[in-house]
């Protein structure tokens, strides 16, 4: 453990990294924690408003976001100030991420089913932090030896390789399994070689003129969804809790 510590952590720019990490994962369960009991009408916290106007935490978020980052430039991620930069952008990046959903449709969709969509973007954000705090590296340059490290032409194959593989696999409509294979190879490649999701920019070109594949895809993407979107949404539930309910609608009204 000790080893692995000094190995991963331990490198030269890894505890900003960390100090960050751990500053947006903590600003984003407390951001929520608070939220849910105003939500609830709990405690003594409120939403911020000032002449009327509603602020949303992603407002400050991006101020912590913008100062954190030039403060870590300046301060070249060494010594006390390089920590306190890092601990600055997580707090503001988990504010911003939070209200990810709100920035993507430029609407309070907070507590809605596109609001969802903060809480997978949090969840996503600190996976793929915490692989390159455990030494991955993207497009695998991680697993190149010292002789493939000194040939520049081999690294450069390596990374277009797998950089072309996760290009595939986002084609392909894969979204997270191309995020994930820009920093594990493996999994971007298994992404690529299994059949697009439906509506796919890579369905829409090759499976138009292939009915079985067209057809072999939508029923794998059935299968895919009815098994894991149930336990999908209860984690995202737990986490970021329960979106309200939409309101019935009347029928022959849009």
């Amino acid at each position: 453990m000790g080893h692995w510590w000094e190995r991963n952590i331990g490198e030269p720019g890894k505890l900003p990294l960390l100090l960050a990490l751990s500053a947006f994962v903590l600003t984003f369960v407390v951001t929520r924690v608070i939220t849910r009991l105003i939500r609830a009408g709990r405690g003594p916290f409120g939403n911020v408003k000032a002449g009327g106007l509603h602020i949303h935490h992603v407002v400050p978020g991006v101020i912590l976001t913008v100062v954190g980052g030039f403060g870590a430039v300046a301060s070249d991620r060494h010594g006390a100030g390089g920590a306190i930069a890092a601990v600055v952008f997580g707090i503001g990046a988990g504010l911003v991420l939070d209200e990810f959903a709100l920035i993507l449709h430029l609407d309070d969709v907070y507590w809605s089913e596109e609001g969802r969509k903060s809480v997978e973007v949090v969840v996503l954000t600190a996976a793929l932090v915490g692989l390159l705090l455990a030494g991955f590296s993207p497009f695998g340059v991680n697993d190149l030896t010292k002789d493939e490290l000194q040939d520049r032409g081999g690294a450069l194959s390596t990374i277009a390789v797998n950089f072309l593989f996760a290009i595939i696999a986002l084609g392909k409509g894969k979204t997270r399994i191309a995020i994930f294979g820009a920093v594990v190879p493996l999994v971007a490649l298994v992404g690529a070689l299994r059949l697009a999701r439906p509506g796919s920019p890579w369905a829409r070109r090759f499976y138009g003129r292939r009915p079985r594949a067209r057809a072999k895809a939508m029923l794998r993407a059935y299968h895919h969804d009815r098994r894991w979107a149930r336990p999908h949404r209860a984690v995202q539930d737990w986490i970021g809790g329960r979106p309200d309910p939409r309101p019935a609608r009347l029928p022959g009204r849009h």
